[in-house]
Order: structure tokens, then C-alpha cells, then sequence
């Protein structure tokens, strides 16, 4: 990625996208170019928290609501210490933001962290056109940057693909770090961080549990170092099929029977270690208004998503795995894919989906309530 930060307002933009459609508009947030992942969020509200996933990195998010940064950013919402979208992309920018909260802009803080952005343009149509041929690279080219289409087609085909794509490290915490509990200290979860979101060791640390976060290269003996109660593993980027490394430290987790929760990219981890295979979705789900059946209960959840793969696991029977039988606990109802498993001979389960979602909605806060049961049956 390369920018600058000076005229944004007025420099013309253009969106490619690996297929050869192309889509003109004005620069929004930093001038330059940008490549990564096109794919769409169909949240109407949390684009700070959008924006600060550590999920999106190398990916450039359309927004399909068509008016983004009406509240403006404030300090208290992002989800990690940085933007990590590659790019980004909306319909009608706020030209003032109004909130009670509102330290700047959207644009201004766009600008400040380099995240090169279009606006203008026909996101209704880019969404559909994602829709029929799947996400795929794409550029952003603004100022200096635009030149011939044929040119920046030719550079956007040159940029990596997701498939194959190890991303967790680059994300994650490079040294371990406590969240105290909240109230009284029950118990130690060790936190295993592919691309953690704040909420989730603050939606723990709520219900009394010390999170100790650790890198996403941490092995098994560091992980049982912290003494843990249960192990967590976080949402994360990239492809699940490159995380061999954190399969083998789950595996051991599950041979130790130490209650286990995966969410987003953990609940792809457990398939993996479970002997399931994961597959890429043609053009994923993403934003907070999907719905999600839990099938232990079933009960219908509004949930919020943010995964471009999945579980590849039979729905309609229990499976045999090394660590004992096992089930799709959770499923989408839009097309059927796998949001959840959970072991039914020892304390382990996951979902695909965020529990955690700052933005909303809440429906699956019970998911944390869930593992400390987890806990509590595992410590009586």
C-alpha cells in the first residue's frame, strides 16, 4: 500500500476488480492504492469496530449501507489498537458527524492511518456483482496512483490470494498480556490470540475469569504455564488451512480434556483437529444480521459474522473423531453452513460466528455463560 494525505476531497478514484469491472469515484480517507480481497459487510451500524477487526486485514471491506460515518470515530470502540481493513469502500460519506462521542472524523481518521478508500460509487451493484462471481482481488487507485485500466487490471491480478494466505501471526499479540477479571477472580483462561478482538477477553473478565492472551505462535507448554481452567481460541485472518501450528497446540488441549471455546477462526481450528476439512465460501458472511440456528436448543440467534471459510462436517450425524464424538452445534439458515461443533464426551465446543459483537447483536452472549459452566463442571 502505498499514500499520501493530501487531497482526498477532490481526487478522482477507481476501484478494479480481478474480473476486469471497474468502478470510478472520489478518494476517501488516504490517497494512493491499496490491494486485498474485495468482500462486503451487510452491518448497518459498528463500522469502528469493522474497521479495527483484526479479521479484515488484506481484505478491502464494501460497506453495503449507503451512508457510513455519521457518528463519526471515538476512542472508546476499536477493537484493537488499529485499522486493519486493506481498503475501503463506501456509497455517501458523512460530511459531518455528529455524536456525543465523536472525537473526528471517519475520512480524518482514515487519512491518519493510511487506509486508502472510494467513495461515490454504485455499492449496491459491486455487492451484487460479488455476489454472482464471488470475492476476489481487487485494487484502489487514487491521485497519481490511476492510470491506464489495463495497467492497474495487470497489477491487481499480481497481488497474493487469500487461499493459502497465513496471516494470524501478523496480527497477533507479539508478547503475553493479562486482563484482570472483573470482580472477583474465578477462574484462568488462556487465551490463545490469531487475531483477537477487545470485547472477547472483556465479555470474560465480566463473568470473573483473569484472560491471559498469548501469541499466536505460543506452544502447548506455554500454554498450561498460566495454569489455565480453559483454553480459548480467538477469531483471526487468513486461510484455517495454513494454521498448523495452532491445530497441534488445540490437539493437545483436547487430549488434556481442558475445557475448550473457539470462536470465528478457532471454531475452524477445532474442525481441523478434529479431522474435518475447511473450504473457502464463494463470497462469505459478513455484518450482524445473520441468522443462526443453535441446534442443541433450537433457538434462532441474530448473530454477527465476519468468515470467508468454513467447516467442512456432516450435519445430520454425529461424527467419530480421536477425541470422541462430535456435532454441528450451530448452523446457519441462510445456506446451511456449519457455524458451530461441540464435543459430547468432553468439555470442548465452538462457533463460527462473534458472540462478542460490541455493535450487536447480543443473542449469543450465553456462548461465554456456556464455557464457564464448562469450568465449573470440569473444576467439581
Amino acid at each position: 500500500m502505498t499514500t499520501s494525505t493530501r487531497g482526498a476531497a477532490k481526487a478522482p478514484a477507481v476501484l478494479v476488480l480481478e474480473d476486469g469491472r471497474i468502478f470510478r469515484g472520489r478518494a476517501y480517507g488516504a490517497v494512493g492504492e491499496t490491494f486485498g480481497e474485495a468482500v462486503f459487510s451487510t452491518g448497518m451500524t459498528g463500522y469502528q469496530e469493522t474497521l479495527t477487526d483484526p479479521s479484515y486485514h488484506r481484505q478491502v471491506v464494501v460497506m453495503t449501507a449507503p451512508h457510513v460515518g455519521n457518528t463519526g470515530v471515538n476512542d472508546e470502540d476499536p477493537e484493537s489498537s488499529r485499522i486493519w481493513v486493506a481498503g475501503y469502500v463506501v456509497r455517501d460519506p458523512a460530511r459531518i458527524p455528529s455524536n456525543w462521542r465523536s472525537r473526528r472524523s471517519l475520512d480524518e481518521e482514515l487519512v491518519k492511518q493510511g487506509v486508502v478508500g472510494i467513495s461515490g460509487i454504485d455499492t449496491r451493484a459491486l455487492t451484487r456483482h460479488l455476489r454472482e462471481r464471488g470475492a476476489m482481488r481487487v485494487g484502489i487507485f487514487s491521485g497519481e496512483a490511476v492510470a491506464d485500466d489495463a495497467a492497474l487490471l495487470a497489477r491487481v491480478k499480481e497481488a497474493p490470494q487469500m487461499v493459502g494466505a497465513n496471516l494470524s501471526a501478523e496480527v497477533a499479540t507479539k508478547e503475553t498480556y493479562v486482563v484482570p477479571a472483573i470482580g472477583e477472580k474465578k477462574f484462568t483462561v488462556a487465551a490463545v490470540d490469531l487475531g483477537i478482538k477487545g470485547m472477547t477477553p472483556h465479555r470474560m473478565a465480566e463473568r470473573g475469569i483473569e484472560v491471559h492472551v498469548l501469541p499466536a505462535t505460543a506452544t502447548a507448554e506455554e500454554v498450561y504455564a498460566v495454569n489455565p481452567d480453559g483454553v480459548f481460541f480467538s477469531n483471526g485472518p487468513g486461510d484455517p488451512a495454513t494454521a498448523d501450528g495452532p491445530v497441534a497446540v488445540m490437539q493437545e488441549v483436547l487430549a488434556r480434556k481442558t475445557p475448550l471455546f473457539g470462536i470465528c477462526f478457532g471454531n475452524q481450528i477445532l474442525g481441523r483437529a478434529l479431522g474435518f476439512g475447511t473450504y473457502k465460501l464463494k463470497y462469505g458472511h459478513r455484518g450482524i444480521n445473520q441468522p443462526v440456528q443453535d441446534r442443541t436448543t433450537g433457538k434462532v440467534e441474530v448473530t454477527a459474522h465476519n468468515h470467508g471459510f468454513a467447516v467442512d462436517a456432516p450435519l445430520d450425524k454425529v461424527s467419530e473423531t480421536p477425541y470422541g464424538r462430535a456435532e454441528v452445534s450451530h448452523v446457519c439458515l441462510n445456506d446451511q453452513v456449519v457455524e458451530g461443533l461441540q464435543l459430547l464426551d468432553q468439555p470442548a465446543f465452538s462457533v463460527q460466528y462473534h458472540p462478542e459483537a460490541a455493535a450487536g447483536p447480543h443473542d449469543a452472549a450465553y456462548l461465554f455463560d456456556r464455557f464457564v459452566t464448562l469450568m465449573e463442571g470440569q473444576r467439581a
